[in-house]
């Protein structure tokens, strides 16, 4: 691509974790560092809060479950909405089933999605989520 301002980056600091192919795995994560989704997870996947973190689901990988992560690559398939507070990229065979909340986005032709774009930045994502967690508290007092 020309006059490429912004890239994804190749890994976040931490460690990596890797579901490989042939697993599944059921239930909820929450990580930091790097993940790399070459097998399916039914559940959804989010970064611990103030972390660095980058998923990978990979050609072959899939996700049934909200996705909440800085930095996402997707070349593999998505059932849930996606919330990508940093960096989006939908790769050549990237097949997403539902609504994608994204800073900054790259998608290649080939890639496909099956729900809405919205566009948001990083402090909006803070703001509302801090007014819900307020509001929250405050029914439970």
């Amino acid at each position: 691509m020309r006059n490429k301002q912004t890239q994804m980056p190749a890994a976040a600091k931490g460690s990596t974790t890797l579901i490989s192919a042939g697993t599944t795995v059921s239930g909820d994560i929450t990580f930091s560092g790097n993940l790399d989704i070459e097998g399916r997870v039914i559940g959804s996947i989010s970064a611990e809060p103030g972390a660095s973190a980058l998923l990978r689901v990979v050609a072959g990988g899939s996700v049934e479950g909200e996705i909440r992560v800085p930095s996402t690559s997707i070349s593999g398939s998505v059932k849930g909405n996606i919330y990508s507070s940093e960096n989006l990229e939908l790769t050549k065979g990237a097949m997403v089933a539902g609504d994608v909340y994204y800073n900054l986005i790259e998608m290649s032709m080939g890639s496909k999605i099956d729900g809405n774009l919205k566009h948001s930045t990083a402090s909006a994502k803070v703001e509302s989520i801090t007014a819900v967690t307020a509001s929250s508290v405050a029914d439970k007092v």
